[in-house]
Parts: C-alpha cells; sequence; structure tokens
C-alpha cells in the first residue's frame, strides 16, 4: 500500500496543472481524512485516504483513454502494480457503474469487483460532498452543480441521476457510521 505522502505526490503530478480539479482532490482527501473514525482499521484507513488522493486520478491528460476518468485512472495504477483493491475502489468511486454503462465501457470497469464496504461509502461521500473548487457541498448541492456543468442529458448528467440513490446510500450509511465512532 503506497502512504498517504505517496499518494498526494503522485496526484500533485498528475493533477496539479488542471488547477480545479487539483483543488477537488486535495479537499476530497482532507475530507476523507476526516471521515476515517467512520472506518474500522488502521490500514483501512489509509486506503481511503489514499483513495481519495487519487479518484480522479484519470482525468489527467497523460491518462486519458475511454473518456470514463474512473476506469482510466484504474487502469494506470493497475499497470503500475497498485493493490487490486485500491484499483478497484478508484474504478468505482460514486457509482461509476452508471457512468460505464452510459458510456458503453461497463465490461472495462468489471474487471474489478465493486467493493460495498465503509471504506467505498465514505469515499463516494468525500467526492459528492466536495465541489469542483474544493468547496464543502451538501449532496444536492453538489448533484445540482454537476449538472449545471454537464446538463442533464449529457453522459455524465444522466449518469448522475440514475446514481442520486445508490450515492445517497453511501453518505447516509457514512453519517451513520461517524455518529456511531463517536457514541459510547
Amino acid at each position: 500500500m503506497p502512504s498517504v505522502v505517496d499518494a498526494e505526490e503522485l496526484a500533485r503530478e498528475l493533477l496539479e496543472p488542471l488547477a480545479n480539479r487539483w483543488a477537488h482532490v486535495q479537499a476530497v482527501a482532507a475530507r476523507a481524512d476526516g471521515l476515517t473514525p467512520a472506518i474500522a482499521g488502521e490500514d483501512d484507513r489509509q486506503l481511503l485516504v489514499v483513495a481519495a488522493w487519487w479518484h480522479d486520478l484519470g482525468y489527467s491528460p497523460a491518462l486519458r483513454d475511454t473518456g470514463a476518468h474512473q476506469i482510466d485512472g484504474a487502469r494506470y495504477l493497475a499497470v503500475e502494480g497498485y493493490p487490486d483493491r485500491l484499483v478497484a475502489l478508484v474504478a468505482h468511486h460514486s457509482a461509476a457503474t452508471c457512468e460505464a454503462e452510459e458510456r458503453g465501457h461497463l465490461a472495462d470497469l468489471e474487471v474489478w469487483p465493486r467493493e460495498e464496504s465503509a471504506v467505498a461509502d465514505a469515499l463516494w461521500m468525500a467526492d459528492m460532498t466536495t465541489g469542483p473548487r474544493g468547496e464543502e457541498l451538501a449532496y444536492d448541492q453538489r448533484l445540482s452543480e454537476i449538472l449545471s456543468r454537464y446538463e442533464p442529458d449529457s453522459i455524465v448528467g444522466r449518469s448522475m441521476l440514475r446514481a442520486e440513490p445508490a450515492i445517497r446510500a453511501a453518505i447516509d450509511r457514512t453519517r451513520q457510521r461517524m455518529q456511531d465512532a463517536y457514541t459510547i
């Protein structure tokens, strides 16, 4: 497992030139770090933060291939030999199945199993409650912001609307885990 410092360095290398994307990724990683009380075990907590740093690597022009940033980032990480679980979390973040179906790349995504866990849920929450410039947003605000950038009838818009119930459920489960972590 790469260290959080190594994850940040690679993200910086690939995404810093994309100013808003870099701001988003930094804030998602910070948000994920704040959600670690919802995760049992230090290894899984580290995994969450590393996945948060790398969730949008596929937006890097150097990695773009399919147009589905989740798949493009995961492919890069797989080729570089990173752990399968980490690669799968990046591949499936924020209901990527919906976008992969829309783009005709579901078979490419299904190379990696989708994990249903506290780590996956917290990654989705960190991403889907952080705006494009790193601002913290409620999920409803984030969804509206995405739909204003991509239009509801675009591939991304349709995907995000289809993914809404799954994303809400992941956020709700993470909030409950956070509450449970602070209730003794």
